[in-house]
């Protein structure tokens, strides 16, 4: 058996349009540089220049997140899932209302 690793749209780029890739279990670190190994140029999308996840990617394994086990360091077993999910921000909530005098402006 091995881990399957979740795909985001985003990323799918990278492996060939795949949405899930499998990988021989061990850590985090360990699967991105499965990863990168396959896909060159994955690991610059994930992880800054000093080793770290980039603060907007998500990690999950089996649905608990890595930043509150051991990050990089957490272990995966065979069978396990493993998604990685871009964080998503902005926007705003636009109104639009009338004035006094009949004009219509949007304000957020």
């Amino acid at each position: 058996m091995s881990v399957a690793v979740r795909i985001p749209t985003v990323f799918r780029k990278l492996t060939s349009g795949e949405a899930r890739v499998e990988v021989a279990p061990g850590t985090i670190g360990d699967l991105i540089g499965q990863l990168e190994s396959r896909y060159p140029g994955f690991k610059q999308q994930v992880m800054g220049d000093d080793g770290s996840l980039h603060r907007f990617i998500n990690v999950f394994v089996n649905d608990e997140d890595i930043r509150y086990s051991g990050k990089l360091d957490t272990e995966t077993a065979e069978g396990d899932t493993v998604s990685l999910l871009p964080s998503v921000a902005g926007g705003a909530i636009v109104s639009t209302a009338r004035s006094p005098n009949g004009e219509t402006r949007s304000s957020s």
